[in-house]
């Protein structure tokens, strides 16, 4: 078990990417476009969003504060947001927008991803939960404020 939790938290983000490729290189040219101006501006406002709440909320990481050794060697830094919760949830938000059916796919693996980075003793709930919350909400706001023609019908 501890070997799979090991590879999910480390590995299966490149999984969701690989996944998001194939279907974004078989889009049409004007919707692949579409598709880049949202990730361009949900994962830059998500960054920013997420390195600003990491600087007002610190979360020492659950080995540092538990003190035992992680499955997975990390930095004693602070663990909130989680940075591959960040990505995977960037990416599902953005596939869900356009093909939902594929971003409930790439949710569970975010969701297990999560999971697993709980497990493995680098991040506590809060910092997974936290990561997909501002995703959550840029993509909202995102969604909310760029006008597109209904993209995610195709």
């Amino acid at each position: 078990m501890d070997q799979l939790a090991v590879l999910g938290a480390k590995y299966l983000f490149v999984l969701l990417l690989l996944l998001t490729g194939v279907w974004v290189i078989h889009q049409p040219l004007p919707r692949m476009k579409r598709i880049v101006l949202f990730a361009a501006v949900i994962f830059t406002l998500a960054y920013i969003t997420a390195k600003i709440s990491g600087v007002l909320y610190d979360d020492p990481r659950p080995f540092v504060v538990g003190h035992f050794t992680p499955l997975i060697p990390h930095e004693p830094d602070n663990g909130f947001p989680s940075d591959h919760v960040l990505l995977c949830s960037a990416v599902a938000a953005v596939v869900t927008i356009f093909r939902w059916p594929l971003g409930i796919v790439l949710w569970a693996i975010t969701v297990i991803v999560a999971i697993c980075r709980v497990y493995v003793g680098i991040h506590h709930a809060i910092d997974v939960i936290g990561s997909a919350a501002i995703v959550l909400a840029v993509a909202l706001v995102a969604r909310l404020v760029m006008t597109t023609d209904s993209p995610s019908r195709a």
